[in-house]
């Protein structure tokens, strides 16, 4: 090539690892993500920093962990721009840059707003992070919230289905008994958010040209809640039997993590989770992620039309997982596999012989990657790795993986769970108190279900792990 290659970027909310017909699910559709993969490398064991939204982002875009940003939960503090980011070194080496969908770089947008707010304003802002062009999107509960303006409500009223919409929404607010309703949208496939975001996406590819190269992060807002898939594929999946997890609590655990695990269980409506309930949700859930998988096909074709998909890297990711009632839960805020593991699919340009990866990754290591394939300046003082030795060489970069979140609480001294796994074992501590919290053996136990972690067995290997996560906390 004679030119730097093309980067697009596919980033989804909660999508966990398993939803996937490559992964091995075989009710799933999706034969696009699937293509990717057979041209690809498919990462099976790759971590979120932080699962939960905007600890996760800011650990992508930076390439650090959350605790070295400031930014341990949601709706805190807003992200830095004027932090070094990997959108910014492409930038730098001549990338033209977009951002269309989510971006969660600032804290608004749970409450609802005093008057008017146009949540377009905050285009400026998060160009700042390093965009040359934004179409920002939050999520789905602020199209509904009084007196909020964005891209997607303008469309909807355009399209005189606005009210129609936001009564559906309000109908399934969060945080309330209604937040896990798996319900079927009022709006037809054209009109999801979905749809929407990809025809912005492929309006603004429309204008690149062979000059210079691009980076698109096309952030879409879903499968993340409210349950709530197109009404073509909600048909689809309508009679779908779809297993239900593992659904043991491990009520056994240290009482700083049943605590913690109580206050989950309370943000998932835990009372409500019989199977019908969650396989309900479920059917919405896989709805939701058909509908990403068939809007990047139309990417993939519109590239192809344009002579670009040769010359273009494709990567998909997300910024955590579903737990979709496994272990008594909804949402994510945790470490088992379907909260803190997340898809990985990296398509070099031209593509590459098909492979699936066991090899240790993680979502930090997707910038740092990008920057590697782009022959950019990379980052200083970062965690991530460029994962192109894994591709190349089948080399691994990692030895252990981390994540970490705070309770999303008013407390004064909030407790902090942290987690490192090597390739066969996970090990949460609460450090706040140094107290191990649990300990899997991944490979004897997959589904999580035995908490070795005040076994006297597993002494030795508990106190090996505390160190390497003690590391993974102090070194930069």
């Amino acid at each position: 090539m004679s030119k730097r290659p093309n980067i697009v970027f596919i980033f989804a909310d909660q999508h966990r690892h398993d939803a996937l017909g490559c992964a091995g699910n075989e009710i799933i559709q999706t034969p696009n993500l699937d293509r990717l993969a057979t041209s690809g490398v498919r990462f099976a064991n790759t971590w979120c920093q932080s699962p939960i939204c905007q600890p996760s982002r800011a650990a992508l875009i930076t390439g650090r962990y959350p605790h070295e940003l400031g930014v341990m939960r949601n709706f805190g503090p807003d992200m830095d721009s004027s932090w070094p980011t990997f959108m910014k070194q492409l930038q730098n080496a001549g990338y033209n840059t977009a951002n269309i969908g989510k971006t969660h770089y600032y804290a608004e947008g749970l409450s609802e707003p005093d008057g008017k707010k146009d949540m377009r304003e905050h285009a400026a802002r998060v160009a700042e992070f390093g965009f040359d062009h934004v179409v920002e999107e939050f999520d789905r509960y602020v199209h509904a919230m009084d007196g909020v303006d964005t891209p997607y409500t303008g469309y909807l009223k355009s399209e005189g289905v606005y009210e129609t919409y936001r009564d559906q929404i309000k109908s399934i607010w969060r945080l309330t008994d209604q937040h896990w309703n798996g319900v079927t949208s009022p709006l037809t496939k054209e009109q999801d958010l979905t749809s929407f975001l990809t025809r912005e996406a492929q309006s603004w590819l429309a204008r690149q040209t062979e000059a210079d190269p691009f980076f698109l992060q096309l952030s879409y807002v879903q499968p993340h809640v409210p349950l709530m898939g197109d009404p073509e594929w909600a048909d689809y999946y309508k009679e779908a039997i779809i297993p239900r997890g593992p659904t043991s609590t491990n009520d056994h655990a240290a009482p700083v993590w049943q605590d913690y695990l109580s206050w989950c269980g309370h943000h998932a409506n835990a009372h409500l989770l019989s199977d019908d309930y969650v396989l309900t949700g479920a059917r919405q859930y896989y709805a939701m992620i058909s509908l990403i998988d068939e809007s990047i096909g139309q990417l993939l074709e519109q590239l192809k039309s344009q002579s670009m998909l040769e010359d273009t890297w494709i990567i998909y990711s997300s910024d955590h997982g579903e737990m979709l009632g496994d272990h008594g839960l909804m949402a994510k805020f945790n470490f088992y596999k379907s909260s803190v593991q997340v898809p990985l699919i990296i398509r070099p340009a031209g593509g590459c012989e098909q492979s699936t990866s066991e090899s240790l990754a993680a979502v930090v290591d997707i910038g740092p990657t990008l920057l590697d394939v782009a022959g950019a300046q990379p980052l200083d003082k970062i965690r991530g790795r460029s994962l192109l030795p894994v591709i190349t060489e089948q080399k691994d970069v990692h030895e252990t993986l981390f994540s970490e979140i705070q309770k999303q609480s008013r407390e004064e001294k909030a407790p902090t769970f942290r987690a490192v796994r090597n390739s066969r074992y996970r090990l949460t501590v609460e450090t706040n108190t140094n107290t191990p919290c649990e300990l899997f053996d991944l490979h004897e136990d997959p589904y999580e279900l035995n908490n070795r972690a005040s076994d006297p067995e597993f002494k030795a290997l508990r106190s090996e792990l505390i160190d390497l996560l003690s590391a993974e906390v102090t070194t930069a």
